[in-house]
């Protein structure tokens, strides 16, 4: 198969988010097992920067933007980059959607409208000058028109829309519709009008010959009120063509025999070594050192969406219990402000440190003894993966991808020696505190939490596994052909 993987980010040249991670790992894994794949991403300014070699391919006018189109490899591997280069769109001080205050690009739907269609111009091309793209796979709501102008051409190849997160839509008003010059029977809610704004993820959601998304658990939540973000009605309309495939992790950055960002590097076999790290996050934390108490960390960005709320409401629960808090990252200021009001008041149990640090991040995962995700929604999560790597049982909100990759450690799953942390289910303080207070029980009685820490560590969630289900994806829609009927 030849297949054009199209993101707005990609690791390592430029990250807001998981979407990077994804883009960066996952078409290596697919070119390991045999699959040709071309990466485009747009040429924002940090993008050429980290470009050491790139030859020019092909100029292109689109709506009177003259793009560049130049070819290089991801760095430190054989993998193509296709780079629509240009200037007036692209190569800007900032991040790749907002600038350097946090507001949004005002011209962002044209930025990924131009985008989109220089993707519809390197199809074309490929078709008459080389081999042609069996199936372009499409990522978020910046890939979005992607399909519905694909679906527009003639021998065009099929399309897969992937759905990182569905609460990000690219909403724009009619006169963006117009700019971009989109033919008017796109402007309807039967394709890409919703509540009288042009939607970007609808081109993906309605015109793409399958959707994904990034667990199965998510996708079958985002069918369901709750979780579809307004779009619930039309996911369920496609729900035969929608499905989930889990995220993978990479293998090498995260391995605790391995990470030069720990005090002590350790193994499933040589848990004990772990201790070291524990000691040395207390004290980067400056919380105490008191024996026999679970120690529970945060790496997250402090929103509601993931659950920070949750955590406030839960500190007031927990009683007598002897528990610590070490929380790392930034986010709403409100809940900031909460978090340090806390740690001021109860510094032996909580600490938290507003900022992002990646070697602390790595400490944080590998100190703990529990790792919390109260997340109100998840896509896939990643830090769940990472901290059963760690041998730090994931205490998680049992939703989305959640849901799907930690096993609760109940009295069955303890048995059958299978559970890998500890789930709640309802998105409340009082279930939190519950499943809090339970992961302590659970901590005092050493051989059954080895044997959890154990059963995590011994869990496979590779990017090689991702890329063969994702293999089996293409290979079904391209079975199927484009035959879909709406």
């Amino acid at each position: 198969m030849n297949i054009l993987f199209a993101a707005s980010e990609i690791h390592p040249l430029i990250k807001t988010g998981g979407l990077a991670d994804v883009a960066g790992y996952l078409p290596l894994a697919l070119q390991r097992l045999g699959v040709t794949v071309n990466i485009t991403v747009p040429g924002y300014t940090e993008v050429l920067d980290k470009l050491a070699d790139y030859k020019l391919l092909q100029r292109y006018d689109v709506d009177g933007f003259n793009i560049d189109l130049i070819e290089a490899c991801l760095p430190e591997t054989d993998c193509k980059l296709l780079v629509p280069c240009c200037p007036q769109l692209y190569e800007r001080d900032g991040g790749p959607y907002q600038d350097n205050d946090g507001n949004d690009w005002p011209d962002n739907a044209i930025r990924f409208g131009i985008f989109a269609k220089i993707v519809v111009e390197i199809t074309r091309d490929w078709s008459e000058l080389k081999r042609p793209f069996d199936l372009v796979h499409c990522n978020d709501w910046q890939t979005g028109l992607i399909p519905a102008l694909l679906r527009l051409q003639n021998k065009a190849p099929a399309t897969l829309f992937t759905i990182h997160n569905l609460a990000y839509q690219g909403l724009f008003p009619y006169p963006d519709f117009a700019q971009l010059h989109l033919s008017p029977h796109l402007w309807a809610h039967h394709a890409l009008e919703f509540y009288d704004k042009l939607s970007f993820i609808k081109g993906g959601l309605v015109f793409a010959d399958h959707i994904n998304t990034v667990s199965p658990g998510y996708a079958a939540e985002i069918q369901t009120e709750p979780f579809g973000c307004g779009l619930d009605g039309l996911l369920h309309h496609r729900a035969e063509s929608l499905s989930g495939i889990l995220n993978g992790v990479d293998t090498e950055q995260w391995n605790p025999e391995t990470d030069n960002k720990l005090v002590q590097t350790y193994s499933a076999d040589t848990l004990l070594k772990k201790s070291v790290n524990k000691r040395a996050l207390r004290d980067l934390f400056g919380l105490p050192r008191t024996r026999n108490t679970p120690l529970f960390s945060m790496v997250t960005r402090l929103t509601q969406q993931k659950g920070i709320d949750l955590l406030l409401d839960a500190f007031p629960l927990l009683g007598k219990h002897k528990v610590q808090f070490a929380i790392l990252g930034t986010g709403d200021r409100s809940l900031e402000q909460q978090l340090n009001a806390y740690s001021r008041q109860h510094p032996e149990q909580l600490a938290v440190k507003i900022a992002y640090n990646e070697d602390w991040a790595h400490l944080a995962i590998a100190g703990a003894d529990a790792f919390l995700m109260p997340s109100r929604f998840e896509p896939c999560g990643l830090t769940q993966l990472y901290s059963m790597r760690y041998g730090t049982v994931p205490v998680v909100h049992a939703v989305g991808g959640l849901g799907d990759t930690v096993i609760d450690a109940n009295p069955v799953n303890l048995k059958a020696q299978s559970a890998t942390g500890i789930q709640f289910k309802n998105a409340t303080g009082k279930a939190l505190a519950e499943a809090i207070i339970r992961t302590s029980t659970l901590f005092a009685d050493k051989p059954v939490w080895n044997a959890i820490q154990q059963t995590g560590m011994q869990q496979d969630f590779s990017w090689q596994n991702a890329a063969k289900e994702y293999i089996a994806l293409y290979e079904q829609i391209l079975r199927t052909g484009k035959k879909r009927t709406d």
